[in-house]
């Protein structure tokens, strides 16, 4: 690959464009702060989001849009999913003929429901590769370069494999797959299932609650992932049960963490203030279950889970509520 543009400075923007330097593709890596991102090329390092992670050389920090779309062959976003819309009418005017676009965020559109791959046609068209990145990915990790896998999603398939090998190696493995709404759904839902499971283990309810969640968790996203046309096996993998596993049992996950503030006792104003970034989980609650309700889908951790972020029961009584629901066959 010639070379790419990054598309979002956070977090994990910085790890993919580390990663995608390191392999050896040019990377310019774009955010909104201007002198935040002269600042990122002086010290070769985002020290905000990622201070242990030195840039490779190849990789490169501005914030003039236009030229560093000009200057890539693919564009890669990573801005917070509720970004997206509007990152995509500002990049319009100045994306090039053929040029093809890969995401990775984890979400759902607040009000539309629409998923990642359905705001990029609407906004650019069918006629550009289009590729989700999705997978158990903590930016810090990845960034320090420890063994990573993640899955690249297209109904391109030869599009799928030029992402895929962009960034594949040195202990970072791209798998591709075809089921774009499985990957999708599975980074999305995994995180109203890590606020379930942080409260749960803010109560100290042990380690038999947090797998009873896991699992329970994974059947819900089965069932919406196959109701929407997503596949068993893609809900299965890394997209699927991987993240979601990831997502729940480590405190690096921002999601996990609103639900152990949630369960001292904080407020979803007062938990998302103290860990001071976007907590995913907590927007895109209510659209999940939304969805569910569209497509038939029984819920009920992310029915609870959205009536304690809204206030309408506590952590205690969400985790009752789950608790005392009536014995039914497991399948089902």
């Amino acid at each position: 690959m010639k070379s790419i543009a990054v598309l979002g400075a956070g977090s994990y923007g910085t790890a993919l464009a580390i990663q995608l330097a390191r392999r050896g593709t040019p990377v310019c890596l774009w955010g909104r702060d201007a002198k935040a991102l002269a600042e990122m090329e002086s010290r070769r390092l985002n020290e905000r989001y990622l201070p242990e992670a030195h840039f490779p050389v190849g990789l490169t920090a501005s914030s003039d849009l236009g030229a560093v779309l000009a200057s890539a062959e693919e564009v890669l976003i990573v801005v917070p999913s509720q970004a997206l819309r509007e990152t995509l009418r500002k990049i319009e005017p100045m994306l090039k003929p053929g040029q093809g676009i890969a995401c990775a965020m984890k979400g759902i559109e607040a009000g539309s429901g629409k998923l990642v791959h359905e705001v990029v046609a609407e906004e650019l068209g069918d006629t550009r590769p289009l590729a989700i990145i999705s997978g158990p990915t903590f930016a810090k990790e990845l960034g320090l370069g420890l063994p990573t896998a993640v899955t690249v999603a297209s109904t391109d398939t030869a599009y799928a494999e030029r992402i895929a090998n962009a960034l594949h190696g040195d202990g970072f493995r791209a798998y591709t797959a075809s089921d774009v709404v499985g990957v999708e759904i599975g980074g999305s839902v995994k995180n109203v299932l890590a606020i379930a499971v942080g409260i749960a283990d803010g109560l100290g309810l042990g380690a038999n609650t947090r797998a009873a969640l896991i699992t329970r968790g994974l059947a819900e996203i089965m069932r919406l992932g196959q109701a929407m046309g997503g596949r068993a096996e893609t809900l299965m993998g890394l997209s699927g049960l991987g993240d979601l596993v990831l997502t729940c049992t480590d405190n690096q996950s921002r999601n996990r963490r609103m639900g152990l503030l949630l369960a001292q006792g904080k407020t979803v104003a007062e938990a998302t203030a103290e860990i001071q970034q976007v907590v995913e989980g907590v927007r895109v609650a209510p659209e999940v279950r939304r969805l569910a309700q569209r497509h038939g889908v029984s819920m009920p951790i992310t029915d609870v889970i959205c009536r304690v972020l809204l206030g309408e029961i506590s952590p205690v009584e969400a985790v009752r509520s789950l608790a005392t629901r009536p014995s039914k066959a497991e399948n089902q």
